[in-house]
């Protein structure tokens, strides 16, 4: 049985669309957590600033 070129190439094409996008779900992924933790820290970062100002606020 002979396999035409032209299929060979649509299945290495789908073949290479699949790992493209596997890829970039992975890299999306890592910078969403990326930017969460970040933004935690933000957060964090905050609310400690917050508590001093009413540690000091309670002091005077």
């Amino acid at each position: 049985m002979v396999v035409p070129f032209w299929i060979w190439l649509v299945v290495a094409g789908i073949v290479v669309s699949a790992y493209m996008t596997i890829r970039t779900n992975r890299e999306e992924k890592e910078m969403e957590l990326r930017e969460a933790e970040q933004e935690g820290d933000i957060y964090i970062k905050r609310m400690e600033e917050e508590k001093e100002k009413r540690k000091q606020f309670h002091e005077a």
